[in-house]
């Protein structure tokens, strides 16, 4: 009865547009009290906010989004894509090409699916329009590569995942290096498909000849050098992933520095970390008491016991769990279904067999899809408001590579060693 109790209050607090923060607390709050009483509901009210975000793994989500932010205002995501541009000129689709490789390399070097998304909408659509590129197909690319910073380390949806999970966060982390280059591929191939089927939507950009290819490359040595710092330092095992992450952020400080950024530039990007970090601390906070609200009521004990004993096939179990996550995300943003869904979903998919580090990599893929589907389709509202465009071009844009996704998903299902191969030579 307590459950079903705090999971519809959980329900009516998020329809009613209350941040989910504050609606996990709520509906976490009431179902310990109903539990246990006044004694147990203080008690853990009292020791909850220090313990929610009281880790040395936690630092990496500010550290990471600082170095987004730094990124954005250094104006290093202008440079690669001026890189991709001239390397895919003559491309059928060249800029959107580019535009998806900038969203690999961007992510590569930035945690933040959100500023991804708002970086190249910035820096890619304008210039497509002008080249003549249909708006709802430029559009679309653009929502689908920022989605790349959610799957390539350093991503901040990974170390969320890893911190609910209670996992290696730098085994996690690299795990997104192979499907993040499929997605990149994925994507270049869906450009190839809608320019076959309507080339007048991406009329062929400007040629270059190869040593303007060759000069560009110059260019590539900021992205290189924060990539090292990041990625190649957790892989290596040089150092921790929170240590990587404040050199990380020194790096990009002093690129932006580099570049004479303006100082106002620098105070936005630390209020912008500010706001994002204390938003996800809340929404940590929240989550704390709705778990330890679902860990007293042994709910997810009992839901992997009656899935074990009623003998469904584990596969269909697992594409039914990839269902739900397709049906939330069309109403909630990643970082919210994550903290809902993780601390009931993880044990299950572990407890059936499968390998917890690959379910984890399918859900952020899965999370991809849901930043595309109306009625959220948070990047899809980024990008709107970026680019002044209506919503409904940007989601049609989108449709194509959230079938995509769909079909690369399912590669990912059938093939798991595509996601454990390179997690697995690590020391």
């Amino acid at each position: 009865m307590e459950v079903t109790i705090g999971f519809a209050l959980l329900g009516v607090l998020l329809v009613i547009g209350l941040p989910v923060a504050i609606a996990l607390a709520i509906a976490g709050g009431v179902g310990l009290y109903m539990l246990g009483g006044p004694q147990l509901f203080t008690g853990i009210l009292t020791t909850t906010p220090l313990s929610a975000v009281n880790s040395y793994e936690f630092v990496m989500i500010p550290m990471f989004i600082l170095m987004a932010n730094f990124i954005v205002v250094s104006g290093v995501s202008e440079d690669m894509f001026q890189i991709a541009r001239k390397w895919t000129g003559r491309t059928p689709g060249g800029l959107a090409h580019a535009t998806a490789l900038t969203g690999a390399a961007f992510g590569a070097i930035s945690g933040s699916s959100t500023a991804s998304a708002a970086t190249l909408a910035s820096t890619t659509i304008p210039g497509m329009i002008k080249q003549g590129y249909n708006p709802g197909f430029a559009s679309g690319v653009v929502a689908i590569s920022g989605t790349l910073a959610m799957l390539i380390p350093p991503s901040g949806a990974m170390i969320i995942y890893a911190l609910l999970a209670d996992m290696s966060v730098a085994h996690l982390l690299i795990a997104g290096v192979v499907p993040g280059l499929l997605v990149t591929v994925t994507i270049m191939l869906t450009i190839f498909a809608w320019v076959y089927l309507r080339p007048g939507d991406a009329p062929v950009a400007q040629s270059y000849s190869w040593s303007e290819k060759i000069r560009s490359l110059g260019g590539a040595w900021s992205f290189l050098l924060l990539f090292a710092a990041v990625t190649v330092v957790i892989y290596t095992g040089i150092g921790t992933p929170t240590e990587a992450s404040a050199i990380g952020a020194l790096i990009a400080f002093l690129l932006a520095l580099s570049r004479r950024t303006p100082l106002r530039s620098f105070v936005r990007a630390g209020l912008s970390t500010l706001e994002a970090s204390c938003m996800i601390a809340m929404i940590f906070l929240g989550a704390q008491v709705f778990v330890y609200f679902l860990t007293m009521t042994q709910v997810t004990q009992s839901l992997v016991s009656w899935l074990i004993a009623s003998e469904i096939p584990n596969i269909v179990i697992l594409i039914a769990i990839l269902l739900i996550y397709l049906v939330l995300g069309c109403f909630m943003d990643l970082i919210a279904m994550l903290i809902l869904t993780v601390p009931i979903v993880s044990p299950l998919v572990t407890q059936l067999g499968y390998d917890p580090v690959w379910f984890a990599v399918i859900t952020i893929v899965m999370g991809e899809i849901g930043v595309l589907t109306p009625p959220l389709g948070i990047n899809v509202f980024v990008i709107s408001k970026y680019t002044k465009m209506p919503v409904n071009v940007v989601f049609r844009g989108s449709y194509p590579h959230v079938l995509a996704h769909l079909i690369l998903v399912a590669v990912l299902v059938a093939f798991p060693a595509l996601v454990l191969w390179l997690p697995s030579t690590m020391n």
